[in-house]
């Protein structure tokens, strides 16, 4: 059931939100517990093992991080446990790589990472166990975040969990938050995910270069606006509830080097990696030869994290070969013109992306020769400009919207004159309303 979907929308948010609203505040992280339970429960009906091991890990970490600071072998006791939630994670997700087919649980990888993440802050005791059951559930499944994050830092979680200021002003913003995310989901990234959805149905062995080049940009929008709307739709569900979930985008296609990119594009998980596996390895405080092995972890250890599939391997160490050249040769200190710098940006990340999603290697050749005209497929195609016209909108949008052109737009609206309170109050909820009704129709 995603947040796009018109029963999330007209069904069980506003039933969990009147449950929410109706209890008391020392009774909501029960009723968000709860109801984050349902939410998943629908999400895994035909298999609902999945809501028992879900329970089961929950339970685990839970009773463990109460009984560390009074267990004289923590370390042990924390190994024991990591062991047991990863290879849980490795059953189910990475099977596929020996051939083995087992059915993933919904949001796994996150909630995993999201519980080991705590355990290890609590072994660390940078953040006291959470004593009562329904807030460490209440935290752990907040369906907002559950199945594809943000991922938040423990030590916020739990502040939040014990004291946030939910009201008509968060909610009025979460609201907002949460019809933006909507409109980039359905408007852009649904439509212009079409243009990709075209070129599977012609086939890779048979697109031009043109349309090759105009398949891959589809994706890295759709990529781009489905995620980024996802997060922004998740932000705004949790503000409803008083949460302030992290922000996990800033316009990652305007970096100029694959090392702010990876600054940029899902903040949170990356964060994740920094602190619970390089830093924890020796991070860059130990010599060049340990940095590298370090990076070289992190990045397999991202691209198994992302998929059952050995192109994701060869993706992680893809992107670990970028960041450890610009590393070496200084590249973000180069004086060249940003243009090139962002040009040679897109092109490495758009490499990426055509690896990250073939499903085999001769597949990434297929379309990697059909890119640079190797397959004998022609140079120009009458569909391509077909195309080229119909998504003609949607690359303009996307680009302001992915590029710092974006920002200069919010600072000439800021410019204009302002409304008067009494016309905002009208032109607001409306143009609300109207971008919502448009995006659920």
């Amino acid at each position: 059931m995603g947040f796009n979907s018109l029963e999330f929308v007209f069904l069980f948010l506003p039933c969990f939100l009147g449950c929410y609203y109706l209890f008391s505040p020392k009774w909501r992280n029960t009723v968000l517990a709860l109801g984050s339970m349902v939410f998943y429960l629908i999400g895994v009906w035909k298999q609902p093992w999945c809501l028992v091991l879900l329970a089961a890990e929950v339970m685990l970490i839970w009773i463990t991080a109460l009984f560390m600071p009074h267990f004289q072998e923590k370390r042990r006791l924390l190994i024991g446990c990591l062991a047991l939630l990863f290879g849980a994670l490795l059953i189910f997700k990475y099977a596929g790589l020996l051939g083995a087919g087992l059915a993933l649980p919904l949001g796994v990888s996150f909630y995993s990472f999201q519980l080991a993440a705590y355990l290890i802050d609590v072994y660390r005791k940078r953040v006291e166990p959470i004593p009562l059951l329904r807030d460490f559930a209440a935290g752990i499944l907040m369906f907002p975040k559950l199945l594809s994050g943000p991922l938040m830092d423990p030590g916020d979680l739990r502040h939040q969990l014990a004291g946030r200021r939910d009201g008509l002003e968060s909610f009025d913003r979460g609201l907002r938050e949460f019809i933006i995310g909507l409109a980039l989901k359905v408007l852009l990234a649904d439509r212009v995910g079409g243009l990709w959805t075209q070129v599977k149905t012609i086939g890779f062995e048979s697109i031009s270069t043109p349309m090759a080049w105009m398949g891959l940009a589809g994706y890295c929008f759709q990529l781009y606006f489905d995620f980024w709307g996802y997060s922004r739709m998740a932000t705004g569900l949790g503000r409803m509830m008083g949460f302030r979930l992290p922000r996990n985008f800033d316009h990652p296609y305007a970096a100029r080097s694959m090392t702010e990119f990876w600054r940029r594009w899902h903040i949170t998980l990356g964060a994740w990696f920094r602190d619970y596996i390089y830093i924890p390895l020796g991070g860059s405080r130990q010599g060049l030869p340990r940095t590298i092995c370090n990076l070289l972890v992190v990045w397999l250890l991202t691209g198994l994290w992302h998929g059952a599939n050995w192109t994701f391997v060869f993706w992680g160490l893809f992107n670990f070969v970028c960041l450890l050249l610009e590393r070496l040769f200084l590249f973000e200190k180069w004086k060249a013109h940003p243009v090139w710098k962002h040009l040679y940006t897109m092109l490495m990340v758009n490499f990426g992306w055509v690896l990250f999603r073939s499903e085999s290697f001769y597949q990434f050749q297929e379309y990697l020769g059909n890119m640079f005209g190797l397959n004998g497929n022609g140079f120009f195609s009458g569909q391509a400009l077909m195309f080229l016209q119909e998504y003609a909108v949607y690359w303009v949008i996307g680009i302001l919207l992915c590029l710092p052109a974006a920002g200069w737009l919010k600072k000439k609206l800021a410019s204009l004159p302002k409304l008067s309170k009494t016309s905002f109050a009208v032109v607001y909820p409306v143009g609300m309303a109207g971008l919502f009704f448009v995006c659920v129709t």
